[in-house]
């Protein structure tokens, strides 16, 4: 969802003492920090409604704020901040995206300054993930590769498609396949969520001898968000799909009006023009 559509609520300066810095004094005398956050939520339904559990309690994420601090140690503002939004994105219902300023205004640096500070700002992401499996207890592997993403710090899935039975692609002298799709949100970004799915492929013994080759899993990132990637190890959208129909039957389960950013076609649209050719 795109941030400009997003209502905004703030918290603007939010002081606490807490334990956090590379020297060893500062994580035992402790010392000032100073934190605003930006909330990106959907205000409409509160103010229309004029109810708080419509919306997000300003209040009660200043404490969780305050006691995270107060609670955790690290020794950069970086890492302080990382986990800070992370914690923040996990657990408030409602909250696309957060920009936080952390700011440490007695930095121990022994010049003249007023505050040194690090901004980050983290969101939720919307990826969608094919899965197939021609080896072994094909259901088996499919199903607990799905379970260790949900068992995935960052990552929740919101839909699976059904489980197809497909002629292998490429390779044809090999069993059928069990494929699929599914939805997810996720903290992780890209190259993340890839080495995330590469160690889950793993975990199922995986081996990239042959190129569309058996495998016991295989998990490939279709599409994240709306983004176009094109790097050594990363392609998104997937390059090939417009052309799998046992990629493009479970998305359109699940997503037929999504929109392919480079073909502008929706999914729904892609498969029909597969089917006719």
């Amino acid at each position: 969802m795109d941030k400009t559509r997003f209502d905004k609520i703030e918290i603007k300066e939010l002081e606490i003492f807490a334990n956090h810095g590379v020297y060893p004094e500062e994580n035992v005398l402790g010392q000032k920090f100073v934190i605003s956050a930006t909330l990106f939520t959907h205000t409409r339904q509160a103010g229309l409604t004029d109810d708080l559990s419509a919306s997000i309690n300003y209040g009660e994420v200043s404490h969780m704020i305050t006691d995270f601090t107060r609670k955790h140690t690290f020794k950069l503002l970086e890492a302080l901040a990382e986990n800070l939004a992370e914690m923040l994105l996990d657990s408030l219902s409602g909250l696309e995206q957060i920009t936080l300023k952390i700011e440490k205004p007695w930095a121990p640096v022994g010049l003249p300054l007023k505050t040194v500070s690090v901004e980050i700002t983290r969101k939720w992401h919307t990826a969608y993930i094919a899965f197939g499996s021609n080896m072994g207890d094909k259901k088996l592997f499919i199903d607990n590769g799905i379970r260790g993403l949900k068992k995935t710090k960052g990552c929740r899935i919101e839909a699976v498609s059904d489980y197809l039975v497909t002629e292998p692609y490429g390779v044809t002298d090999q069993d059928e396949f069990l494929n699929g799709v599914l939805k997810m949100r996720t903290l992780l970004s890209p190259e993340e969520l890839l080495e995330r799915l590469h160690q889950l492929e793993q975990e199922a013994n995986r081996e990239r001898i042959i190129h569309w080759g058996p495998r016991t899993l295989d998990l490939d990132i279709l599409f994240y968000d709306q983004e176009i990637i094109d790097t050594a190890d990363l392609h998104i959208p997937h390059p090939d799909m417009q052309n799998r129909d046992f990629v493009l039957a479970p998305m359109n389960q699940i997503a037929p009006y999504l929109r392919h950013p480079v073909l502008n076609q929706t999914i729904s649209q892609l498969l029909n023009i597969l089917l006719c050719r």
